[in-house]
């Protein structure tokens, strides 16, 4: 049977169906892998999984036995891919599986900034509610997503599905492509400054690239609306999170949702923990790809690269 390695299965959880990967051969698993613990665990395996662990051209060329490496996640930025075509090691990621739940934590963010969730909900629970004269309460307004303007950065799966949802909701979708090279027929393309001036909710669902790092900033920020709201399930590094956090404080935009940040996890003089208003933000800590059904699809898709290589060699 096969030696397979998984250097860091803590960044799956745990998942119901795991022991799909025990079909596959021999598996050895580690929760977390230190960089000088790379090279002593995958020697002698000829599959190992990773997640983050950083597989560079280094520790490839000091294993042998290596003939598969199975990415835990659709990035591939941990893998040196050149040197693994050049040392004729293959490499295999998982795409598609977690759209529906980064779709779902998108709206999650946004019903919970739009309909001021927070606040009402502590204001019933703080015996306000239970001492009012009248049926209602009329704390801060909300608005409707019907009949407003949903602008998506990044029209791939996950965006499109962003898009199905919205429409919905009545909202009307128009998108900015990253690449400028989707031309989807379904959706207006915008250039990014008209996107941001005149959507009333504006989500992210790119990669982090060379065209998209630090893309939304303050001046791109001073172009948005006063009531609009900014999402990020997509990529830290996207949104520069010092503009951000000074956008917000001076209220140039209504609120934002993020789930990525540019470091992970962040550290504790981050400027968006010291927001003045803290109900403008909603911060999740990368989430937004972890339903149990998600997860359950990564795996079952990893069980998968590995039993397609088993059949070949």
């Amino acid at each position: 049977m096969i030696k397979i390695a998984f250097l860091d299965s803590k960044t799956v959880g745990e998942v119901p169906n795991f022991r799909v990967l025990e079909k596959q051969g021999t598996l050895t698993i580690y929760e977390k892998t230190e960089p000088a613990e790379v090279i002593e665990r995958c020697m002698g395996q000829d599959v190992i999984i990773t997640s983050k662990v950083l597989i560079s051209r280094e520790i490839m060329s000091r294993l042998p036995d290596l003939k598969l490496i199975c990415v835990a996640a659709t990035g591939l930025n941990n893998i040196d891919l050149v040197a693994a075509e050049q040392l004729k090691i293959r490499v295999k990621n998982v795409a598609g599986y977690s759209t529906e739940s980064v779709a779902q934590l998108t709206f999650a963010m946004l019903l919970y900034l739009v309909n001021r969730i927070q606040y009402y909900d502590a204001y019933v629970k703080s015996g306000a509610y239970a001492k009012s004269d009248i049926f209602t309460h009329f704390g801060p307004p909300f608005w409707e997503l019907n009949g407003k303007r949903l602008g998506i950065i990044g029209l791939g799966n996950i965006g499109r599905r962003v898009a199905q949802i919205a429409q919905s909701f009545g909202m009307e979708v128009v998108f900015f492509s990253t690449t400028g090279r989707n031309n989807n027929i379904n959706y207006k393309r915008f250039d990014l400054d008209t996107l941001l001036s005149t959507s009333d909710v504006i989500s992210i669902h790119s990669p982090l690239s060379d065209q998209t790092r630090g893309l939304i900033n303050y001046e791109k920020m001073r172009l948005m609306r006063p009531c609009a709201i900014l999402l990020n399930t997509g990529r830290g590094g996207i949104i520069d999170e010092n503009d951000l956090a000074r956008a917000l404080n001076e209220n140039l935009i209504g609120g934002a949702g993020i789930d990525v940040l540019g470091q992970e996890p962040p550290s504790a003089d981050n400027p968006l923990f010291k927001i003045q208003n803290r109900d403008k933000l909603l911060i999740t800590p990368h989430i937004a790809w972890t339903s149990i059904e998600a997860r359950q699809r990564l795996v079952d898709k990893l069980a998968r690269n590995i039993e397609e290589f088993r059949k070949s060699i």
